[in-house]
């Protein structure tokens, strides 16, 4: 996506659109997510939090952005959860086959010590003084810790991983921009935000 802005039909904030959720209307007028944003149709934005995708829902707001009669799925919240989850996780896979993305204690904090690793992610139901052992590198936008164990063992094959990291470069960029957006989403719940620890943390 380029860097241009767009206005979220729920907050009426403008926000890059890399940050905000895309729909569009499908050709019989249902709303549809557009998590990567190369859908055909009139975009219609929605800042990634679950108060904005409910306001959008129960005020009708979609038809507004449409400018035009739509039926909105029932659930649309929770797709957009999921299909948030897959497309973040699929970015890891693809990262992983590459190379550029590892998991398990030893692995990761290695690729920490050694600098190689720019961003840390942590599974949200690992234990918490366990993941205080390995620190994430400096800068911003170098956690995750929005996904659970199982969601990151769908990335790399296994029933469920705590720690994992992934190198500049690549697809990390993307991952990070789609995990920001799930985080969002999931921070209402109690979740750990992206940039949800500082690197000086042992």
């Amino acid at each position: 996506m380029d860097g241009s802005e767009r206005r979220c039909i729920a907050t009426g904030d403008v926000r890059a659109k890399s940050y905000l959720i895309r729909f569009v209307a499908g050709p019989g007028g249902e709303i549809t997510p557009d998590i990567a944003g190369k859908l055909p149709g009139r975009g219609i934005w929605v800042s990634p939090s679950r108060a904005a995708l409910e306001k959008a829902v129960s005020k009708r707001l979609f038809a507004r952005g449409a400018k035009a009669p739509v039926t909105v799925p029932e659930g649309l919240v929770d797709l957009v959860e999921r299909l948030l989850v897959k497309r973040v996780t699929d970015g890891i896979a693809l990262a992983r086959k590459g190379g550029r993305a590892v998991a398990g204690y030893e692995k990761v904090k290695g690729w920490m010590l050694t600098g190689e690793g720019s961003v840390l992610i942590q599974a949200n139901d690992g234990s918490a003084r366990g993941k205080t052992k390995i620190a994430p590198p400096p800068g911003e936008a170098n956690y995750i810790g929005c996904l659970s164990a199982n969601e990151l063992g769908l990335a790399f094959g296994r029933e469920h991983v705590i720690h994992a990291a992934l190198a500049a470069g690549g697809l990390t960029k993307r991952v990070v921009r789609d995990a920001a957006k799930l985080c969002a989403l999931r921070e209402e719940n109690g979740d750990t935000p992206l940039k949800g620890r500082k690197s000086h943390e042992r």
